[in-house]
């Protein structure tokens, strides 16, 4: 019966209400005006579209230009606000690369469970820096190391002390060995003491220079940072003749141009910083900065000293010796150093990695920037001790010398005898005799 029915509002409204097909939406979308498929896709392709290659250039350039005057502010402030800040700063560098120069070793998936690796790492580094640490308090400060009751048996007995840790953490190594993972094992093993000698313990000469006077810090460290800005502005400007294959973009131009400009500068920077106490005393307390100051008898190697000229007896010429060895410092620096870099170089591209690490944004990591600095400040010492340190005898030479070769009844006469001197002196009084007599003869 309802055959025939029509419905008029459907008939009417069918070219509204239905789906449309295929080719009436492509004409649609083709009519001037409305927003093509392809248009809209292109619009939010280009608002994803990668960053050029220009762009990235350029955030690294921006980034890496303001993390460099961070560093380098961070660098002054903490040499002027005195040297238990710097020791603090390469206390920090060492644990930091020797935590990158660890982590580029590859790591078999198999041997990602073995259990104690990682800890024994960690424990050989801290036995390390024990020693090395010790070390240096006990040499720099032993006026105050050996007259303590709690501290002089550490002391006394310091170099027994860190032999039995390491001798701990060597026999934990063995008892820890794994059958399948022996290889893997003994590679870690011999990585961590190689990381352990060429970071820390030539970061520990580092920290013996800023102990014997800021200058033997800041003069080595500033000749590597120069000496690299002037090997790279003379190799954009006319370098031409590759240097080495590990790093294609050094030449020799650049080479041998960053010498010369890094002598130039290590001689001007010396005359300035010979003329302040606080950059060529040796550390008498940790609490000093540039504001209280240091105070000291200066080293000969910084007094004027006439020199004849080989070729006229009748000729000399005044100069402090300290402006000779520059020539020394800026050539190693310059012709030497720059391997370091090389080695780490040579390092990365073993274990295929282009930064040791992303401690500093644009820079990579600390090993990064430090690759030079640790033989730089090996050879600073080596030459310093070698050439230049001026040897007396300290307080706690003599205190330690006293108690290591003397009975407390030798001691005990040492002390009348010093109390008689300074009586003598008019440093002191007949009671101070007197009364030490007394006092040592009762016991």
């Amino acid at each position: 019966m309802r055959r025939n029915v029509k419905f008029n509002h459907r008939a009417s409204n069918a070219q509204e209400g239905r789906r449309p097909s295929i080719s009436e939406a492509s004409e649609v979308a083709s009519e001037p005006g409305s927003p093509s498929r392809h248009g809209m896709n292109g619009k939010a392709e280009s608002e994803v579209s990668p960053i050029s290659e220009y762009e990235k250039k350029k955030q690294t350039f921006i980034t890496r230009t303001i993390w460099t005057f961070v560093m380098i502010a961070g660098f002054f402030v903490a040499m002027f606000a005195g040297h238990i800040y710097l020791i603090g700063i390469v206390t920090a560098i060492q644990i930091v690369s020797f935590k990158e120069v660890n982590a580029i070793a590859n790591v078999p998936s198999g041997a990602k469970n073995l259990r104690f690796t990682r800890s024994l790492n960690w424990y050989f580094l801290g036995t390390t820096m024990y020693f090395l640490y010790g070390e240096n308090v006990i040499y720099y400060f032993k006026h105050i190391v050996l007259v303590d009751k709690v501290l002089l048996p550490f002391a006394t007995h310091h170099r027994f002390i860190s032999f039995m840790l390491y001798v701990m953490g060597f026999v934990f190594f063995v008892g820890s060995l794994s059958k399948g993972h022996y290889r893997f094992q003994f590679t870690q093993f011999a990585w961590t003491h190689m990381a352990l000698y060429l970071i820390v313990v030539q970061a520990h000469f580092i920290m013996n220079n800023i102990f014997e006077g800021m200058i033997w810090f800041f003069l080595p460290a500033s000749l590597v940072i120069t000496n690299d800005i002037f090997a790279y502005i003379c190799g954009i400007t006319f370098g031409r003749t590759q240097l080495i294959k590990l790093s294609p973009k050094k030449t020799v131009e650049g080479f041998v141009g960053a010498w010369i400009l890094t002598i130039v500068f290590g001689y001007a920077m010396t005359n300035i910083l010979m003329r302040y106490q606080y950059f060529i005393c040796p550390v008498n307390d940790l609490g000093a900065n540039i504001l209280t100051g240091l105070s000291c008898t200066p080293n000969p190697v910084f007094l004027p000293t006439a020199y004849k000229l080989p070729f006229s007896s009748d000729t000399s010429v005044t100069v402090a010796p300290m402006q000779l060895h520059i020539l020394v410092f800026a050539t190693f620096a310059s012709l030497i150093a720059p391997f370091g870099g090389f080695f780490a170089s040579g390092l990365k591209r073993t274990f295929k990695v282009k930064d040791f690490g992303e401690s500093i944004p644009g820079h990579g990591g600390i090993t990064d920037r430090m690759d030079c600095q640790f033989i730089m400040g090996f050879f600073a010492f080596m030459y310093y001790q070698s050439f230049i340190a001026f040897y007396k005898a300290s307080v706690g030479d003599v205190i330690e010398t006293a108690i290591q070769g003397l009975s407390g009844e030798e001691i005990a006469e040492v002390v009348r005898g010093l109390a008689k001197y300074l009586v003598i002196q008019g440093q002191a009084s007949e009671g101070v005799v007197e009364c030490l007599g007394r006092e040592l003869g009762r016991r």
